[in-house]
């Protein structure tokens, strides 16, 4: 049942233009937040292409979205409470939320990599974990507990894989930030990372298999194959960045050396599986907007297309440079002029959905 002030506002949207916006607030997606995913690693990668003019713009670029974004989410905190905690237990948009994490964590990210700023590093670290725990948790109780719950083609979504993105991203800044502290948080740090990194792997698992028997047992139309799909490949890259991560900080957590084998085996296996997808997620998208010609037109969700894109790009680099495999130097640069190309036409359609709105908001 909606409440007054949700009706008042269904009113003054009918008659101002004024309630357009407050209309735009209720709705807004949390998985805006992957603008700053697909932002921030773009940014990274382009530091680790040579391009450290490009990366220190996208930088900027990505505190100032960062902190918008947060003001219009509290914003809605308090103007729409019921929606807002009602989109995080619903199936379909409560996986969104876990942008929020892999968002913060890509920011600190950032700053250390960029700027060499390991205090705004560590206190985004601090936020990142304290919002997986308390989303993770909330989210996913309420899946369990709640007594009206969705058929499994209409309740999944590549999505739900944001939380696996989510975990590994705590887990490559923990990596970031292991290297710039003394013993013994170095120690736990790395733990946490190793921890992080493994349950990851496991969500990843359980949740593909759902999503992979929802594509082949149901029916699928143009409109479920949502840009978040591309997570399925992108999760398995922040997977491979994670795990190359690891590799690298072997000297300063004694611990791993027992376990690099195993830590260098199911490294290469996620990038082969991410490397897998590619092809595949190709395909579908031919076949929604060439075979099935559906509209193809800006939404916030095509940013979770470009992350994976970008992250390919920085765990494919990583990995070369952990395990000495030389021979993908051009995949890097290949998937980074991709991920680029991707992030700008995203941004074109953002900006020029902003004019219309604001046309609109006119008239």
């Amino acid at each position: 049942m909606s409440t007054a002030p949700e009706k008042l506002d269904t009113s003054l949207r009918r008659e101002l233009p004024g309630g357009q916006a407050l209309h735009l607030l209720a709705e807004l997606s949390p998985g805006y937040f992957g603008m700053v995913m697909a932002t921030g690693i773009v940014s990274l990668a382009a530091q680790l292409q040579g391009m450290p003019w490009l990366a220190s713009a996208l930088f900027q670029l990505n505190i100032v979205v960062y902190m918008v974004l947060w003001c219009l989410t509290m914003l809605r905190v308090v103007r729409y409470p019921r929606r807002f905690f009602g989109d995080m237990v619903d199936h379909l948009r409560g996986p969104g939320f876990f942008t929020l994490v892999a968002a913060t964590c890509i920011l600190g990210a950032q700053f250390v990599l960029l700027e060499a700023d390991y205090r705004t590093g560590t206190v985004l670290w601090v936020v990142a974990l304290l919002l997986w725990v308390a989303l993770t948790y909330t989210i996913f109780t309420a899946f369990t507990v709640k007594e009206q719950k969705p058929s499994l083609d209409r309740g999944i979504s590549g999505a739900w894989l944001l939380a696996v993105v989510a975990t590994q991203s705590i887990a490559v800044l923990s990596t970031l930030l292991a290297t710039h502290v003394g013993q013994p948080g170095k120690l736990e740090l790395n733990f946490l990372a190793l921890s992080m990194w493994l349950w990851g792997g496991m969500l990843y698992i359980w949740m593909m298999s759902l999503i992979f028997y929802r594509y082949t047992f149901f029916p699928l139309s143009p409109g479920d194959l949502s840009p978040p799909y591309w997570i399925n490949m992108g999760a398995m890259a922040i997977s491979t960045l994670a795990g190359s991560l690891l590799i690298i900080n072997v000297s300063d957590a004694p611990f791993l050396t027992s376990l690099l084998p195993f830590i260098k085996g199911f490294t290469v296996f996620y990038w082969a599986t991410g490397t897998w997808w590619i092809p595949m997620l190709v395909i579908l998208a031919l076949w929604r907007h060439v075979y099935k010609r559906f509209p193809m037109k800006y939404d916030p969700l095509y940013w979770g297309a470009v992350f994976p894109l970008g992250m390919y790009a920085v765990g494919t680099e990583r990995m070369g440079e952990a395990l000495g495999f030389n021979f993908l130097g051009f995949v890097p640069q290949v998937f980074f002029c991709i991920a680029l190309v991707a992030w700008t036409a995203a941004f074109a359609g953002l900006v020029l959905d902003l004019i219309r709105r604001a046309r609109a908001f006119r008239l």
